[in-house]
């Protein structure tokens, strides 16, 4: 938007702060941050407003924009078919059109009274990564026979510390099962520093040879399997056709609370699995079943891990029904594009916000 004569009023990273105690320390600085924003909004009156996920500000952002008059519409949506249900009605009063990514959530609000449009998801437009497996191979130093395991413990250290370690475990578990032995790959997303996710890796003793790469969705694609924590990268494995499971961990007493207060609407048939959980995996929720195992909590034990992915490293059935079940998951993700003036799903969000603009002059 920038880069198209739009002029930033405040930027994301001026107030881009984690942590209770950061952000406590930095709250004058980013509540000045935002009423500068809304005095921008009273002073210039923007005829209407792209809201972008980021709920938490936004849903305020919109009750200042409904005041002025100035339609909303909101990309990506906040999950509120999975908790803070009583969040909906701020939606409904506030917002113009909700653009969504996943399919199940137009027919979400639309039965609500939220005028919504399923757009498709931005990934799954996205070409699959190039080059060979040998380059990739030369690249890191792999060995190019051996079956290689992608490791996504997350992008954030504390989702490193409290995933990695079984992953490792498993890996350990492959290692020796596996025949030929297998590699690891580790991607390192760009919020993490390499050597510090390096120095976890070596922390682990007995470890197999496990080499930290540059790019999740690259070592997915050439991956022969992957272990993957709940969130984005799991649509990225579902898009690439990467055979996968899904693993989550989080406090007890996070978990506890959550269990209680997550509750999907008809619009996803989620089932329990024999411990009484419910899904968390998107791949499993746009579904509507479960195509890849999940391990939260308790569950989530390198053993249990090795032995849901040593099936997906052969050439079983199981291998083959996993890859054709992503590939339905890859289409529900995907509106065709270029095809009798079909549209990308920026293009979409573009075409609504024309739409509002028009209605306004």
């Amino acid at each position: 938007m920038e880069a198209a004569g739009q002029q930033r009023v405040v930027r994301a990273e001026d107030v881009a702060v984690m942590g209770i105690t950061e952000v406590i320390l930095h709250m004058p600085k980013i509540y000045g941050k935002y009423r500068q924003l809304v005095g921008s909004f009273k002073a210039r009156r923007p005829n209407v407003a792209v809201l972008i996920d980021f709920p938490d500000v936004n849903f305020r952002l919109a009750k200042e924009l409904k005041k002025l008059g100035i339609p909303v519409v909101w990309f990506v949506s906040p999950q509120l078919w999975a908790w803070k249900r009583s969040r909906l009605r701020w939606v409904q009063e506030r917002v113009a059109r909700m653009m969504v990514i996943f399919p199940f959530e137009e027919s979400f609000y639309r039965a609500r009274g939220v005028v919504a449009e399923f757009v498709g998801h931005p990934l799954a437009e996205v070409a699959l990564p190039g080059g060979s497996r040998e380059e990739y191979a030369a690249r890191y130093g792999l060995d190019a026979v051996k079956p290689w395991v992608a490791l996504l413990p997350g992008s954030r250290r504390k989702e490193v510390v409290a995933n990695l370690g079984e992953m490792l475990e498993a890996a350990k578990e492959l290692h020796r099962l596996a025949k030929p032995a297998c590699e690891f790959l580790l991607p390192v997303a760009s919020t993490l520093d390499k050597a510090w996710v390096e120095e976890q890796i070596g922390l682990k003793a007995g470890s197999p040879r496990v080499v930290a790469v540059d790019d999740s969705r690259e070592a997915m694609f050439h991956a022969r399997a992957s272990i993957v924590a709940s969130g984005t990268a799991t649509v990225q494995a579902a898009i690439i056709g990467n055979p996968f499971v899904v693993v989550y961990r989080v406090s007890d007493m996070t978990f506890r609370v959550a269990k209680r207060l997550v509750r999907y609407p008809a619009e996803i048939p989620a089932q329990k699995d024999s411990a009484g959980h419910l899904p968390v995996g998107m791949v499993n929720l746009i579904a509507g079943c479960r195509v890849v195992p999940e391990f939260l909590q308790e569950r989530f034990t390198g053993a249990n891990l090795a032995a849901a992915l040593s099936p997906l490293l052969a050439d079983s059935p199981e291998r083959a029904k996993m890859i054709a079940d992503l590939a339905e998951v890859r289409a529900k993700l995907l509106l065709e594009v270029g095809l009798a003036g079909r549209k990308t799903a920026i293009q979409r969000v573009a075409s609504a916000v024309e739409g509002l603009l028009q209605g306004s002059s």
